[in-house]
């Protein structure tokens, strides 16, 4: 068996033999130590993608394809090559408003539907993801310029929230409240909310759109989902499979275009009652503002500025081994990243030589290309932003171990970086970083470093690197984080909550939790029973 069919023969199988977080372990094992890629042009991946049928660039509303009803049409780019991939209806106000319309009418039909019959459907919707694995990863890579490995595991973190909420919907139970008089028996109820709007960001344009919409539907709600316009080919192609599936027409509409009237249309409409986001912290506070027009419920998934902080005790090959699996994946464009790497200034230097060896072992450059490990970033901007950050903190005297500028491939490559001598008052230590550079910033004491992790409005993913365990649970109680990680960075799971404290956002994502924002509680009292 050669490496590239071990690998598809672990994205296949591996999800019901080892579990998610097991198998992100396994396809990061094989990843690094035998550098497994299916090298390919990216002209032969569109072609397979479109022999799949899977190839979309039309909005999906009530259940037909849709131009734009101007015509119009915006530019999908391959971020590794500067290539357009394809023009996608640019739609705005007047489509979301019909898919609004649509969702809304389909609303009555699909909540009727018992757990059971909503569940059979949406699990052929998951077979159809998983025997298109291949093309679903490919088409990642494409628009989003993850190694293609990255793009199937993508696949299968998607894939597991469609499974655990098409499962745990059946688990969601009401109650029965003590009667108050001997006549009234009383009850608790839940109801899906109804309509949802779900914007879903470009750092995970598949496995987002899937961790939205799985515990919306699952419950009984309807959907209109506005990807990225930067990606939104892979959730374009996740429509089509929900089509194939029979998920019937109006349940699962799709627009994209023009954000801020999508946006507005989603705010204004008294039929959408619910909205789902993540993104940055500035985009959220405007639709929690735009929200509490018609008083919607709200679940949002925002910035984060996540701290790793490593003690004098940690495992050093343990600690290396856990940054590099977070920090690097997806070029550290993810709102768990660790961006501020606060060490125990016992340990320092020794941590700071062995993450530089291992960050040399990276390998950048085209996700298709074999072997390597790190993508560009998403576009000139995220480019941009990683250069005055870095910049910033060298002309405050930070230094450069490794990286720290642009790479020879030119576009939106920058070599992975490790700085040190970072301070608090740098702004890398204050902004959330989104790329692949580690700051290092030295602490003295266990408080100071609490202290320093807790020094932000961000509230997140935190990490803690430790042997001593009443250290792990001290400190874990005491960072105001949503999600800590213990000597681990493969922490999220669909069984698990997913969300943050303070600006981080609000509500959580994954787990039986993850139900909450979908579901209306009804009290029930039935009177004059005896």
């Amino acid at each position: 068996m050669t490496y590239g069919s071990q690998l598809l023969f672990i994205v296949s199988e591996g999800f019901s033999r080892f579990g998610f977080h097991n198998l992100l372990l396994i396809c990061h094992f094989y990843r690094q130590n035998f550098l497994i890629q299916i090298s390919m042009d990216p002209q032969s991946a569109i072609a397979q993608v479109k022999r799949a049928g899977l190839f979309r660039t039309q909005g999906l509303i009530g259940g037909k394809w849709m131009d734009a009803y101007d015509g119009k049409t915006f530019e999908v780019y391959n971020p590794a090559t500067g290539e357009v991939l394809a023009n996608v209806a640019c739609m705005g106000k007047k489509e979301a408003n019909d898919a609004i319309a649509s969702a809304h009418a389909a609303f009555t039909s699909w909540s009727k539907l018992t757990t059971a019959e909503r569940s059979k459907l949406m699990r052929k919707w998951y077979d159809l993801l998983i025997a298109h694995q291949t093309e679903l990863g490919q088409l990642i890579t494409l628009e989003q310029g993850k190694p293609v490995a990255e793009g199937y595991n993508e696949v299968l973190i998607g894939a597991s929230c469609l499974e655990f909420f098409l499962e745990e919907v059946k688990h969601c139970y009401g109650d029965i409240i003590p009667q108050t008089q001997a006549d009234r028996r009383m009850f608790v109820l839940k109801q899906p909310v109804g309509v949802v709007g779900a914007i879903t960001p470009w750092n995970l344009p598949l496995a987002m759109a899937l961790r939205k919409v799985s515990p919306a539907m699952a419950c009984g709600c309807t959907v209109v989902i506005k990807p990225s316009e930067l990606t939104p080919l892979s959730a374009l192609a996740v429509a089509e499979l929900a089509l194939q599936a029979g998920i019937p027409p109006g349940v699962f509409n799709m627009v994209m275009g023009f954000a801020p009237e999508i946006g507005d249309a989603f705010l204004a409409s008294p039929k959408v009652r619910a909205i789902t986001f993540t993104g940055s912290t500035a985009v959220g506070k405007m639709l929690l503002a735009g929200a509490a027009q018609t008083v919607k419920k709200t679940s949002m998934e925002l910035g984060g500025n996540a701290p790793s902080m490593i003690f004098d005790d940690a495992d050093l090959e343990v600690t290396v081994k856990g940054l590099m699996i977070v920090k690097f994946f997806n070029c550290g464009q993810t709102c768990i990243s660790p961006n501020r790497i606060l060490v125990q200034e016992g340990i320092h230097d020794k941590f700071a030589a062995a993450l530089t060896k291992a960050v040399q072992t990276l390998r950048v450059g085209h996700g298709f290309d074999e072997g390597v490990t790190q993508g560009p970033l998403i576009n000139q901007a995220a480019l941009h932003k990683i250069e005055a950050l870095v910049e910033d903190a060298v002309s405050q005297g930070a230094k450069v171990l490794v990286g720290g500028k642009r790479h020879s491939l030119g576009l939106t490559f920058y070599e992975p970086t490790v700085l040190v001598d970072v301070t608090s008052d740098m702004l890398i230590s204050s902004t959330e970083i989104f790329g692949p550079v580690l700051a290092l910033q030295r602490f003295k004491t266990e408080e100071e470093a609490i202290h320093l992790a807790n020094d932000s409005n961000a509230g997140l993913a935190g990490y803690i690197y430790t042997e001593n365990l009443r250290r792990c649970w001290r400190v874990a109680e005491a960072i105001e984080f949503g999600i800590v990680g213990v000597n681990d960075g493969l922490i999220p799971a669909a069984s698990a909550p997913f969300g943050g404290f303070k600006q981080s956002g609000l509500g959580r994502e994954g787990s039986k939790y993850g139900l909450d924002d979908f579901l209306e509680i009804k009290y029930l009292c039935l009177g004059n029973m005896v």
